[in-house]
Order: C-alpha cells, then structure tokens, then sequence
C-alpha cells in the first residue's frame, strides 16, 4: 500500500500542517472483555513449558518467538525485530472454567448484594431504581458523588437482605439471603430463608440410591455461576450501580499472557540454565492446575464432582494478580514468594513511584564536598576526573568550530576533549579508538561534539534530603584538580551541608534550553531568598562572620602597607580600589577596620552603590527600663550598626549584619535595593578577604579557653547554694503543707514548677558571671558574640555549670521505686536527685551526673530518628496535595482543572520571597526612608512644616484615588499607585502620619512654636529640628515613587508553582522542630500540643485531638470572683465533690441513699446548688432510671432518693446506686475536663485581666454560658469550629494554629503559604485532611492517586468505574512524559517566520 502511495505523482504537493509530535490527550480505564483478549493476543498459549533441548523456545508455551523475542539473542517472529526494537506482543490462555479477580472481589461482592440469584435484577422497588438512575445520570455529578450514591444503592440492598425476614425478588419472587464475602470468594447464606425449596430437591433425590435422608444447599458461589447471573443482568442495572461496562468482565475467562518483554528470560551458568520472571513461574502453575482441572471435568461423573483443581487455579490466579492476598490454603507451597502484578505497581520502588514518578538518570556525579573561599558562589569547582566522564553535547557552528576539532583531537582521555561525535543522520562515531585527527578534519557544521565539561558550564548541584527548592541549584563549572567537589562556605546554608564527610550530586543539563531554564530559574544568585519568609540564606557564616567581628573593633588600626595589602585581599589585586582618607593623619597615617568594610562595599568612587541600614547586633546593650533612651550609635558595646551611604559608621559587624536569616541585614539589603548580582559580588570580595585575613591572623581554641578563674568559681558556689537554700526552703513548705499553690495545679506540680524555675535561673546566673569575666580576646567568647557559633548556654556549661537535664519536658524520671538512681534516698526531690548537673564539662561529671546527662542526650537521638521519618511522610503528603497548584494570567490560585482555590494569592498577590519587613508586609519603610533621607539630601531646600505635610496625608487617606485640588506633585504619585492593594494604602498613609507626629514633637521638645527664641538661635534649632525628623517635598516624593515601583515589583508571577513552594515551606521547617513538645499556655499544668505532632493533627484534620482547650474572653475580665462563678458554670461538678456524705440508709421496707450538700465548698466556688437542682441533675441522667417519685428533697442541702428492688439484691443494687450518684454531673458541660482562670497582662492598657482556658470540646456549650463573651471565644480544634461556626472560621482556625505552632518554636514563615494551605483543605466546602482520604476528594486524577497511596485499588476501581484520565496535573505528566502546564510550560510561544512587509515610502505612482 505505501509503495502504491508513493509512487503516485502530483502536480502541486498537497499541504500537510505540520503540528508536531502527538500529545497523549487523556487515559480511559476500561476492563478487558473475553473477546478483547483474544483480539489483542498473537498466540495460544497452554503448554507450561520454557525451552526445547537445543535451548529454543517451545511453540505455544511462555516464551513462544510470536510473543516477542524470549532473549537478547532472538527475533520476534510477529514483528521481525530484534530485542531491542520489538514491543512486545500478548498471548492468550483460556481457562477451563472461570474464576474471580481477586482485584474486583469486593466490587463482585457488592453487585451481588444488590441482585437477584435468580433473575439478575436489582432488589429495589421500581420506583427506588427509577429514583437512583435519574440522579446517577446527572451529566453534572463528580465520579466521587456518583460513588456516594453507589453507595446509597447498595446500603438500601443491604438493609433488605440483612433484615430478618428474606428479601423476595419483586420481579421473579425468588427469596435471597445475605451475601459476604469468602476466602477468594463469594457466599451466598440462605439458613434463615423460609421457603420449601430443599424439601423439593429432597423430594426428587429420594429415590436414589446414593441420597442419605437430608439435603444440604451449597452456600458458596460458584464464578460460573455468577457469569451467567452478571450476563443476565440488564444494562440500565448497571448504570444504576455505577458500572462503566459490562459486569460480565469482572470474572476471568481468558488470561491475557504479557509479552516476554515485561519478563525476560536470563541465562545464568554459562547458558546452561534460564533463570525466569516471576509472572512466567506463575502462568506456568496456572497452566498446571488449569490442565489438571480440565482433565478432572472430563473425567469425573456428574454429581460427585468436587472440583479440587479449581480451587487451586483460583488460587494461583489471584497471587498472580496480587501475591499477597489473604486466604491461601496449607497446602500450597510456599517456596520462594513469587510477587504478583500489584506488588509491582505499588510502594516505593514499584512501577508507579520508582520508575515512572522518579528514575534514574546519566550524566550525573556524586563525590564528598570541601570548602574553597577562593571560589564565587555562584561556582562550584568539579574535579578534572568528573569533568572527562561527563559530557555535554555541543552542536558545532562556525564561531566553536576550531575549539570542538581540537577537543576531538585530543580523544576521550585528555582534558579537554570530547568522546562521541554524532552526525544529522544519527550516526554515532566514539573517539575512544577510531582515527581522531581524521575526524577532526571532517567536523562540519551541524554536527553534535560530546565534550568534556568545560569551566562555565551549567550545572545542578543538589543535597539530600532536598527539603526545598534551593537543595538543587544551579552552578557555574569551575574544572580544578583534586578529587572532591567545593564551593563557597557561604552556600552552605541553603543545603545545609557541612564538610564532614557530606556527599553531593551534580547533574548536567544535556540541551541549551535546559541550560537556559537552570541558570535563569535555579541559579545561586536568582535563590539568595527562601520563599519561606523572604530571609536571606546565602550569605557570610562561621570563619567570615568571626573575621569581619574581628576587623570591625573599635581598636583595630593599620597602617597604609598593611591596609592596601587588605584591600588587595578582596578582589585578588585586579579590582580598582580608591582608598579612603585615613582617621588619623599624625604622627603615622592610619586607617580603622570599619573603613576596610566601607572599600568593601564601594571600592572605588564611579560605583555608585550607597547602603543604608541600622542593625542591632547581638552585643547591643537594649534600655533597662522604660525611661531609659535606646543608646544606638552610642552603644558601649559598640553593638549598633549604623550604615551609612556605604560607610560603616558605628558598630561590630556580626551575624544579624552580614549572617542569614535576617531582612535588615547588608545582604538583604544589597539584594533589594540593587540587585542579586551587587549582593553576590559582596559575599565574595568579603569570602576572600575573611579567609585570607583570619588565615595570617589566627584563630583557635585551647583548654586555657575554657579555664574558670577564682573569682568565677566562688560565685558559682555562692550561686548554687544560695539557690539550693531556696529548694530546700520550697521543699520543707511541701512536706508540711504550706506550699502557696500556682493556678490550676496540686502541691507536687507547684514544688516542681518553683524548683524548675530556681534552677533555671542558676545556668542563666552563672552564664551571666561567665560572660563577664571572660577576657575579650577569649575564643569562645568572640565567636557567641558575633554569632559565628555557640552561645552563651555553651560557654556556660564548658566553664561553670552543665545545668539542669530534661527528660520529657520534666527534671529526670523515677527510674527505681520512688527514686531516679539507688544512690539517692526514696521520694528525694532536691535537685541533685532529679537529674541537675553542678559541675562543668571542664571539672568533669560525676558518675550520678553523667547517667542523667545521658538520659537526656539519648531524648534528643531517639526524637531526631522519630522526627525524620514523621516530618518526611508529612512534606510528601503535602506536596503530593498542593504540586498542581499554580498562578493563573487572571492572578487567581487554580489547581490542574482549573477550579479556584484563592481568587488572589494570599490576599494580596504578592510574592513571599521578595517582603521585606519581618512581618511580612512589603515593604520596610522606616529604612527606605532612611535611604532616601541619606542618598537624596536637602541641601538648600526648605523643610515641609507639619501643617504642610498634614494636607499631604489627608490626601493619602483617600483610599488612593485622584480628586480634584490636590497637588499636582502627588497626582501623579496617586494614578501610579492605583493597583496597591487597601492594607498597603493604608500602612503607607500611618506610616506617614507616625512621621508627622514625629516632627511635631521634635518642634514641642525644642520650643520652637512659642516665640521665645531670637531669630539666629531661631535659625541653629530649626537646623537642629530639620536634621532630626525634617523632610522636604523632593525626599517626600522619592520616598513615595520608591514605595509604590518598588510595590509593584513585588507583584508573584503567573505560572509559579506556589502550591509546591508552599508545601516545602510548611514541610521544610518540621525537620527543625522538637517533636514532643508541651507548651504551657500560661499555667504551669496545662499541656498544649505542639512541634511535628501538632502540625501533623492540623494537616490530617484529626476528629480527636489531644489537647483541645477553649480560650474563653470573659464580659467581665478583671474581677476574679465573676470569674469564678463562670469557670463554676464551664466546669463539670460531680456530686461528690459537693456533698458532705452519701449514706446508704436499709429500712425493713425500703432502702434508701441520703446526700448531704456541703454548703461552704458550694459557696466558695461560687456555685449556685441546692438539693432541687441536684434532683433535676440526677432525673436528667440516664443510666440512673430514675422517676420523679424515687427523689424526694428534704430541705436546700438535704435529699433522698428511694430504692425499690428484689430484697436478695438490694444490697449490691445499693452499693452500686451509690457509686453512680457520686459521678452525677451537678452542673457545667460534660464534655469539659477542666477549666483554669488564667491571669495575664493586657498589652494595650497594661492592665491585669482575666479569661478562661477550657481543657476539652464543646465549644457552643461555652460560648452559650453566661458570662462568656461568645464573639471572641476560641477553640485549637479545626473539625469543632467547622461545626459550630462554619468553614470560614475553620479557615481561619488553620492558619492561625500553624502559625502560633511554628511561632512558638521560634520560625516564621509567610502567613501566604498558610493560607494556601487552609483554603486548599477547606474549598471544597468541608474540611479536607492532607491525608489519603482526603486528597481523593480534592483531586479527580486516577494517576496522581495511584503514584501517592494504594495503588492497586484506585487503578481497580477507575477501570471499573471507566474513569478517565485528563493528564493535566503534575504527577500525571511526570508519568506520561509530558511537559507539565506550570511555570515555563503554562504558555505556549509563537513565532513568526514570515519575513516582514517591506514598505515603499514616497509618492503615490497611481495618482500621479
């Protein structure tokens, strides 16, 4: 037919679009009918042989030629192609009777539930059917509703035939029992049937002689049969019961035999033997037992026919599917298991998550890692032996042509060349043996050079665990020699590497688009930000930071030889550097360190880089007290960084200047204000000249560091038993019952809070001392302080005391009876017993001490081991939830099929990664002011007075729209800003107001409004007051035109992939956290959960949580007996804590149970009791039966209830009545454990008040009590919230428990990603957990369900259900192969190859 087509000539060729390679558009599910298989099969098979004598494979057996070629040696005899190049194609094996797939039991099960044993009809009423089709046709409904009603369906049948009296077919009257489930299986029970149906059977069988007398109806299933009862079954039936096909298909007729391709056959030995697959040992059992049971149907008479064999092919069938399905007799060998189809789809190195999910790849190096300063950040130094065997493919043109001849010269083993060579028709030449010089030679243009790497080459660089997106960047090559691979201390942060012994991997783009899209969207300087909050991670650590702490003192000068040698340092004496006028001139030129870094910043005077910024270093002595003014720049310390339009003014640089994780930092700075180069260029230059400079000048760590003085000693002996006088004081008020208890604690927990807190406070005491006495030029000292490592807790357990050691939250445990070691006396609880370390690790442990101090440091193992494996189950869970959602054109947040998860990302459309302020918000304006205050100076201009720029911001209130009058300057200031979002307009607006009240006092304070002054004083202090808060109109309009260009820069991208960003950024942070952590809200013995466990509560959105509290806001929080009446009405109060005595009264009639209220307890708990509401307490109880009659009250404290009952029993029945009562509920909400009044300190008026923390649920029963202000009440438990005040509230309830969570652990992370999160769990209308349940619900993809948990069941149910697949999710691509449509392949591009119109100017030719 081709050879016809091609023979055929036309006049003019016709025009076939070219639209590139074909897009796999959607997956349907179906299952495989009998017909189908034999359709698709090429070959019979049914002989459970391999090979022949003479090692060819047998015809018609498992590895028959026409099912592909059985080895690397054979050829397909269907498709003539080799190993390699053939497909594969299928067999066919029919069985000799059918039997169940074990995947589709259950779903087997749940239609014979619903049908007839008889007729094949479904058991509902024909109205019922009527009912369920008409909304199970719903073109609208989802595949997860359908499902629901499926459900509906077959709970009705259910509750038919599982009721006592037998289901009758309404349409045939057949009487059918309860179906269930056997071992591989179905079981139809009809004991409790009622009809004659056995007595006819009896009846006819009796003549015979084999009959017995009683006749015994099979209960089991046979697959035969019910194959004909599901043939039988009616179409719109199965529609009704949600099949996509025929029911008929669910049991196996024919088994569809895989090509030899999926399981090939190994000669091992020296091809003496073959070593087969798997799945080929299983067909051949099921080809045993399968002839076996044919030859016993031939042979057997009809009714003894007790088919053996088919049990056993039944068997075999279903591990073939599933190998470990359950049920498998004794008998059945169990030599080696061999692994059925599921096994290989499912878990981590199945089909789905090992090969399709994530493979392996080439071109890839992995070696340990060292440091190399020298090195740019952007760079990572490969060894020369990596750099031969990796290669890139570089398409020769005209401008590398007699580079690639000469790499080709120089073959694969001399650095550097090349090692294939790949002509436009495919061919591939190696270099490795062939004439090189020749080939050379003939290198045309067009032709592909595998080179070896060459210096400034792309390639990613990656860490594991890659916990998020800046683990795998990209680098520039740097080829050197030696075996490992460096880069730059300072990129250590971002993959939290360290050089002891770390390995990492590279990976090598292979195509320039690839390159392209690595450098441009993972190179180092495109990440120096984590989008986690914005902080910067690529900047200055360890070495560097104690350097520049070093160079910045006040007392560090240099000569002019010993300067310029630093400045040289920087830039390897090839940058221009201007030096600085020296501080002192006589009687020798000297320059200080703080200028060094003013070179480093702008080196010469044509670069117009001006930084400014304040930072508070570590070192920074903060006002005591109120009254007390912040020293800044006059701190003693010389703790303040003051930056001055590039110069470094004040200050000893350290980790919040120049270290990670700070927004104010120079980095941070650098980046913002001009761009990731500027930042990048200044790690360098100070990487080298830290390196170099610490190199010559020394820095180590000796014993004599660590050394106590006399003086140090005394006062921590002093300390400790002044401190240990206290304990014992605590402990003496215990033993004799004086102790002051704390708020909602009993005496033990009072006296372990006040000793916990006592020697607490000694470690802190004795650092403190440490700190003190410590020479400057101390090595530990230097590096707390200037954050390089350490802190002061370290030093203070090298030299002076180790501390108290915690084990679970509390001092050490009782490991004996009543005591933690034999060596202290029983219930000892001073503080050498329970686990407090005196000594230093310098004087050394004792053996007591270091077995505590073991207990705690094992805690601290076993958590990081829990941790890892919890916090990494989380991140995928999440990332698996949240990988589709991306940032459409239109700025809402969609997921793959596009339904809206936020209408604007986080509120505001803004990008994490680039805030500025530690909140959160945009933008700092207080340094953006500064900058522009230093970088655009007034000069000659006047100063704006208050009343001036008063009528600047009454403008800037009016929610940022242009109106008539204004000034012209802030007109145009107005129409820019008109896509800034209200919370911005209005930060800007007070931030404005806070500098006019600003200047308005600055004039207060200088008297300058009443006339006292003389007109040249006048002149001096309104150039006094203009320097302090002053601002002219010009600096005013910079600052504004700054704030919003810089706003809107800000702006998220469409495309970006914020789902994944947000998932890393929540999952990322786990791995820093302690796991179990109890905090106390406030008072000592209220445990609340937190760290991994709680997070994990909040993202599986768990019905029970561990430590539900309620914070309820009390109408009246500042009198402590109201709160008491509140917290009486809240709590639960058992009878038996309100009553003096419950005697059992035995009468000779009657007996009866006498309570007696104690009126005084009632009274001083401010609860309103007497006897007739504890009467209606113990009416209303339900386990009591009691009638009103069994109750009498005597008087308000006095009561009796009666007892009528058999007079042998009376005597338990009493006892046990008498329990009951105690545990009545008296008054408050059953479901509350307890409540505690909690005193705290009200932050804007300073005051002290009162609220209410609830232990336990019932959140609409506290916000009903009088009292509670309902409006501001709280509850820490998302399902509660849901179902009291709707999903908005659960909304918000999500991201503010993330939020405190991660807060109290002392991490921030952009409130944005949070809300991601929340709206994603709760969109749909109800609260959705990150869990395997949950994520069914948010996603419809059959492939991304299989690829995240429980493979085998989704694949089942989608080919039931005939699912279909649009492939537009991530996972979904990833496993199809497709480019996914996030990021860079949202779009498509367009190009235009037409040649542009030329046009003819001049004179019209026509009307001339």
């Amino acid at each position: 037919m081709r050879k016809a087509s091609e023979s055929i000539q036309f006049t003019k060729q016709p025009y076939i679009e070219d639209v590139g390679p074909r897009r796999i558009e959607s997956i349907k599910f179906s299952m495989f009918s009998e017909t189908e298989i034999l359709k698709a099969a090429e070959v019979q098979v049914f002989r459970g042989v391999y090979y022949d004598p003479s090692k060819k494979p047998i015809d018609h057996g498992l590895l028959d030629p026409r099912m592909g070629p059985p080895n690397k040696n054979g050829f397909c005899k269907t498709c003539h192609g080799n190993f390699r190049e053939c497909p594969g194609h299928s067999g066919y094996l029919t069985l000799a009777l059918p039997v169940y797939n074990v995947g589709y039991l259950s779903t087997i099960v749940e239609i014979l539930k619903c049908i007839c044993k008889k007729c094949s009809r479904v058991l509902l009423q024909e109205k019922d059917c009527r009912d369920f089709l008409k909304k199970m046709r719903n073109p609208k409904l989802e595949p997860l509703w359908k499902k629901e009603l499926q459900k509906r369906v077959i709970k009705k049948c259910n509750a038919m035939t599982g009721s006592k009296k037998a289901v009758r077919c309404s349409r045939c009257g057949y009487v059918n029992g309860v179906v269930k489930k056997a071992l591989l299986g179905v079981q139809h029970d009809r004991a409790k049937v009622v009809d004659n149906y056995l007595e006819k059977c009896s009846s006819a069988l009796s003549h015979k002689k084999e009959f017995k007398g009683k006749m015994n109806m099979p209960s089991v299933l046979d697959a035969k049969v019910v194959h004909s009862l599901f043939r039988n079954m009616l179409d719109e039936d199965c529609e009704l019961l949600y099949l996509n096909d025929r029911p008929e298909k669910l049991i196996v007729t024919n088994i569809l035999v895989p090509p030899t391709a999926i399981r090939p056959s190994v000669f091992v030995d020296g091809g003496t033997q073959s070593n087969e697959n798997d799945t080929t040992e299983r067909l051949k059992r099921i080809i045993q037992a399968n002839a076996s049971l044919r030859q016993e149907i031939s042979e057997s008479n009809l009714h003894s026919k007790s088919l053996t064999s088919l049990v056993d092919v039944q068997m075999e069938y279903a591990q073939y599917i599933n190998s470990d399905v359950r049920g498998i007799p004794s008998h059945m060998p169990a030599a080696k298991p061999l692994t059925g189809f599921v096994q290989k789809l499912k878990g981590k190195a199945g089909r789905f998550r090992g090969n399709l999910s994530g493979k392996r790849v080439e071109y890839t190096g992995r070696t340990v890692i060292s440091p190399d300063p020298n090195l740019k950040i952007t760079e990572v130094a490969i060894p020369i032996l990596m750099a031969r065997i990796l290669t890139y493919p570089e398409r020769v043109s005209h401008h590398n042509i007699e580079k690639l001849r000469q790499r080709v010269r120089n073959g694969p083993n001399k650095y550097p060349g090349a090692k294939f060579i790949r002509h436009p028709d495919g061919t591939e030449i190696s270099l490795m043996f062939s004439s090189r010089k020749r080939h050379a030679d003939e290198l045309k243009y067009g032709y592909i050079v595998d080179r070896h790497l060459e210096d400034g080459d792309a390639v990613l660089f990656n860490r594991q665990p890659s916990l998020h997106r800046m683990s795998i960047m990209c680098h520039r090559a740097r080829i050197m020699p030696w075996r490992t691979l460096r880069f730059n201390e300072s990129v250590c942060n971002p993959y939290n590497a360290d050089f002891d012994g770390d390995e990492m991997n590279m990976h090598v783009p292979q195509t320039e688009e690839a390159r392209a899209e690595a450098v441009m969207l993972m190179g180092v300087q495109n990440n120096l930000c984590t989008p986690k909050n914005g902080e910067i991670l690529v900047a200055s650590t360890q070495d560097f930071l104690t350097s520049s702490f070093l160079i910045t003192r006040k007392d560090t000068f240099y000569d002019r030889a010993s300067f310029s040698l630093m400045c040289s340092y920087m830039g390897d004496a090839m940058d221009p550097i201007d030096l600085p006028t020296p501080t002192l001139i006589k009687p020798v030129e000297l320059w200080t360190g703080k200028q060094l870094f003013g070179v480093l910043l702008r080196p010469h005077a044509k670069m117009r880089v001006y930084i400014n910024l304040t930072v508070a270093e570590k070192t920074y002595s903060k006002p005591k007290g109120e009254k007390e003014k912040p020293k800044e720049t006059m701190c003693p310390n010389d703790g303040f960084v003051y930056i001055r339009n590039s110069e470094l003014i004040s200050g000893q640089l350290g980790k919040a200047t120049l270290g990670n994780g700070n927004k104010d930092g120079l980095f941070s700075v650098l980046l913002r204000d001009y761009n990731s180069h500027g930042a990048a260029v200044c790690m360098n230059r100070l990487a080298k000249l830290s390196a170099r400079w610490i190199g010559n000048h020394g820095f180590s760590i000796g014993i004599d560091d660590v050394q106590p003085g006399n003086e140090l000693n005394e006062k921590k002996k002093n300390t400790i038993s002044q401190e240990y006088r206290k304990c014992d004081e605590f402990i003496h008020e215990y033993e004799h019952g004086r102790l002051k208890l704390k708020t909602g604690c009993d005496a033990p927990q009072t006296l372990e809070a006040q000793i916990t807190s006592v020697l607490n406070r000694i470690r802190e005491e004795t650092g403190n001392v440490c700190m003190q006495h410590l020479n400057w030029r101390n090595s530990p000292l230097i590096m707390s302080q200037c954050g390089s490592k350490g802190s002061p807790i370290n030093i203070c357990q090298m030299i002076a005391c180790v501390g108290q050691q915690i084990v679970g939250g509390r001092r050490a445990p009782n490991g004996f009876i009543d005591r933690t070691l034999p060596h202290f006396a029983k219930k000892a609880v001073d503080p050498n017993a329970k686990g407090f370390v005196q000594n230093s690790f310098y004087t050394g442990l004792t053996a007591t001490e270091f077995f505590f101090h073991t207990m705690g440091g094992r805690e601290g193992l076993v958590d990081t081991a829990v941790k890892t494996a919890d916090t990494g189950y989380m991140s995928r869970r999440l990332m698996k939830a949240l990988e589709d959602l991306s940032i459409y054109y239109d700025s809402t947040v969609r997921n793959a099929s596009a339904s809206i998860v936020q209408f604007v990302y986080g509120d505001d459309g803004m990008d994490p990664s680039q805030m500025e302020e530690k909140t959160g918000c945009p933008l700092n304006f207080e340094r953006l002011f500064m900058k522009v205050k230093a970088t655009c100076p007034a000069l000659e201009q006047k100063n704006l007075s208050p009343s001036e720029l008063c009528q600047l911001i009454d403008i800037s209130e009016h929610d940022l729209t242009p109106e008539e009058g204004w000034s012209n300057a802030l007109r145009k200031f107005i129409e820019e800003s008109k896509g800034c979002s209200n919370a911005f307009a209005t930060s800007l607006s007070k931030f404005i107001t806070s500098k006019y009240e600003e200047m308005e006092n600055t004039i207060q304070a200088l008297k300058l409004d009443g006339g006292l002054h003389g007109s040249e004083q006048l002149g001096y202090l309104e150039n006094v007051a203009s320097n302090i808060s002053g601002i002219t109109s010009q600096q005013l309009r910079a600052f504004l035109k700054t704030c919003i260009t810089r706003y809107h820069s800000k702006k998220i991208e469409s495309g970006s992939a914020i789902g994944a960003i947000g998932a890393q950024s929540i999952g990322e942070p786990g791995t820093q956290m302690t796991l179990k952590t109890f905090h106390f809200a406030g008072v000592a013995s209220m445990n609340v959960t937190l760290g991994v466990p709680r997070i994990k509560e909040i993202i599986n959105a768990a019905k029970r949580i561990s430590t539900p509290i309620i914070t309820a806001v009390l109408e009246y929080d500042d009198n402590v007996i109201l709160a008491k009446m509140v917290k009486g009405r809240v709590e639960k109060t058992l009878l038996g804590q309100i009553a003096k005595s419950i005697k059992a009264v035995q009468e000779s009639l009657r007996a009866k149970i006498v309570i007696t209220l104690d009126m005084k307890t009632i009274q001083d708990s401010q609860l309103a009791i007497d006897a007739r509401r504890v009467k209606e307490s113990i009416l209303q109880t339900p386990k009591l039966k009691l009638k009103d009659k069994d109750v009498n009250v005597l008087d308000e404290r006095k009561l009796q209830v009666f007892l009528e009952t058999d007079r042998s029993k009376i005597q338990f029945e009493l006892q046990s009545l008498r329990n009951k009562l105690s545990k009545v509920v008296v008054k408050g909400i059953n479901s509350v454990e307890r409540a505690i009044i909690n005193r705290y300190t009200d932050k804007k008026d300073g005051k002290e008040k009162h609220n209410l923390l609830v232990e336990g649920t019932g959140l609409l029963a506290v916000m009903g009590i009088q009292g509670v202000v309902g409006q501001k009440t709280k509850s820490n438990h998302v399902i509660e919230v849901q179902q009291t005040l709707g999903i908005e509230a659960a909304r918000k309830v999500i991201i503010d428990e993330i939020q405190y969570t991660m807060s109290s652990h002392g991490m921030t992370i952009d409130i944005r990603h949070m809300k991601l999160l929340a709206d994603l769990m709760t969109f749909k209308g109800e609260v959705l957990g990150i869990t395997r349940h949950g994520v069914q619900k948010m996603r419809d993809s059959v492939l991304m369900l299989a690829s995240f948990e429980k493979t085998a069941d989704h694949l089942f149910n989608a080919s039931v259900h005939g699912r279909e697949d649009k492939i537009e999710g991530v996972s979904e691509c990833i496993i199809m192969g497709i480019p996914m449509q996030i990021g860079t392949g949202m779009f498509k591009l367009r190009q235009s190859m037409k040649q542009p119109v030329e046009l003819i100017y001049g004179a019209n030719p026509v009307i001339h």
